[in-house]
């Protein structure tokens, strides 16, 4: 199965879709992760205002040393600097700390400006001991090791009996995952937005082809689609341009026909005429009876033989197979016709030469084949001149088999080279050479119901040439 150019573009837009979606996805997840990042930024740094566990951890060492003094707190500290506590300085008013840490004296400096700010939620605060026991600086300094585990807050360290507090349950202080409902609405936009584009994609030329369509079957046969299409290559495309086609082949064949019914309503109207004027004449003079009757009688011929070669044009037009088919050396049967022919051609004064190469064997309706063949070399040998000749060569040449005839005739204008083929056609140079003008119009319809193709080119010197080709290998289904 090949696979089209509609296919390709289904694909490509599917992973486009995917390819889309994830990224929305990502990019969701990525933002949903820097916020925490931020978060949690924020919360490892001393001096920012709702630092978290640094603010937690001073309010803590605040409460040890205002209840227990220094004392206590220097031990609290020496215990949890073993449970890797965040690294919590306690300095007095000389600037040494507690437990004989090194401070640097601008994060001193920097943790009494915060200190003073005096806001309960600043991971910096000074404490002031009754009794003479001093002045202290509590702070977190910046970049000091992370907070482990979680020192909650002071309001929050008890939890419900028999249960550890909520601090110190497992998954706690760790980023809050992302909703699944967030990939879900990603996707479901994504897939909406790309359906509808999809949609629209392809229901534009299905509707222009349903107007086109409307409009073909309101009798406007010269709509086409192939410009509403604009730049489209898949096989929607194609469609239009089958469209085109059948609408083309559909004015070609109602044009054809509105001149056909033209053409015979007015050759109808002379041979009816004819017998109009022969019935009166034979009222009139009985004694010309005999006579009269005799042209009607030939009336009635030409307009049997008329009727009888629209019928065939007719069922030409219709496809209609009702002739078998027969396998037919072609070179030898145009050799038969042509010999048929020479006795007409000698019986006016012209000759026909035949030369005929190869054999070309092939299923034909021979009816038509014959029908064909014989209205082409018959109308060579009714123009051609007085005491010239026709010549028909019959061969072979790369899978086709091909006729030629050529007579010594007026020949046809170039630009009528074409018009010699349709019906009725009888517009010959000077040529008082009587018929319906049908024949060439059969040969047509009879060498393209079998594939081949007939055209026809006027001959250096005067005189008109007429090739049929028919291709050897040609199987109608």
């Amino acid at each position: 199965m090949r696979l089209g150019r509609l296919f390709w573009k289904f694909f490509f837009a599917f992973w486009l879709a995917l390819l889309l979606a994830g990224a929305g996805v990502g990019t969701a997840v990525w933002f949903h992760h820097q916020s925490e990042i931020e978060r949690l930024r924020r919360e490892r740094d001393p001096f920012v205002a709702g630092g978290g566990r640094a603010t937690t951890a001073v309010a803590v060492a605040e409460s040890v040393l205002r209840h227990g003094g220094p004392a206590a707190l220097r031990s609290m500290l020496t215990e949890l600097s073993r449970e890797h506590w965040p690294q919590l300085l306690v300095v007095d008013a000389k600037g040494d700390d507690l437990l004989g840490r090194t401070t640097t004296p601008e994060s001193v400096a920097a943790a009494r400006q915060q200190a003073a700010l005096g806001e309960v939620h600043r991971a910096a605060r000074l404490v002031e001991l009754p009794a003479g026991g001093g002045s202290w600086l509590l702070f977190v300094p910046a970049g000091g090791p992370e907070l482990r585990p979680p020192l909650p807050p002071l309001s929050r360290l008890a939890g419900p009996p028999g249960e550890p507090p909520r601090e110190f349950r497992p998954g706690f202080g760790r980023p809050a995952e992302p909703s699944l409902w967030m990939p879900v609405g990603v996707g479901l936009l994504t897939s909406v937005a790309f359906s509808a584009l999809l949609a629209w994609y392809l229901s534009k030329p299905i509707r222009n082809l349903s107007w086109a369509l409307g409009a073909i079957a309101e009798g406007r046969l010269e709509t086409r689609v192939k410009p509403l299409m604009g730049a489209r290559r898949d096989e929607i495309a194609d469609l239009g341009q089958d469209f085109d086609r059948m609408a083309q082949q559909l004015q070609s064949l109602i044009g054809a026909q509105r001149r056909l019914l033209h053409d015979v309503s007015h050759e109808l109207r002379s041979p009816l005429a004819r017998l109009q004027v022969a019935i009166g004449l034979a009222r009139q003079d009985p004694a010309k009876l005999d006579v009269t009757l005799d042209r009607i009688e030939r009336e009635a011929v030409r307009l049997d033989e008329m009727v009888g070669q629209l019928l065939t044009i007719a069922r030409l037009d219709a496809g209609t197979r009702d002739s078998r088919e027969d396998a037919l050396e072609l070179v030898d049967f145009a050799a038969v016709i042509a010999d048929d022919a020479r006795f007409e051609a000698q019986s006016k004064g012209r000759e026909l030469r035949f030369v005929g190469r190869g054999e070309a064997e092939l299923r034909v309706r021979g009816e038509l084949i014959q029908r064909a063949f014989e209205n082409v070399i018959r109308n060579a040998v009714k123009y051609t001149a007085e005491g010239s000749g026709v010549d028909v060569e019959a061969w072979v040449e790369q899978g086709q088999f091909v006729l030629r005839v050529a007579d010594r005739g007026p020949g046809v204008p170039d630009s009528d080279l074409e018009a010699i083929f349709e019906p009725f056609y009888r517009a010959v140079n000077g040529s008082s050479a009587g018929g319906f003008g049908l024949g060439l119009a059969i040969a047509r319809r009879a060498v393209t119901a079998h594939g081949g193709e007939i055209c026809a080119r006027n001959r250096d010197g005067g005189g008109l040439v007429v090739d049929i080709r028919l291709p050897l290998n040609f199987r109608k289904d």
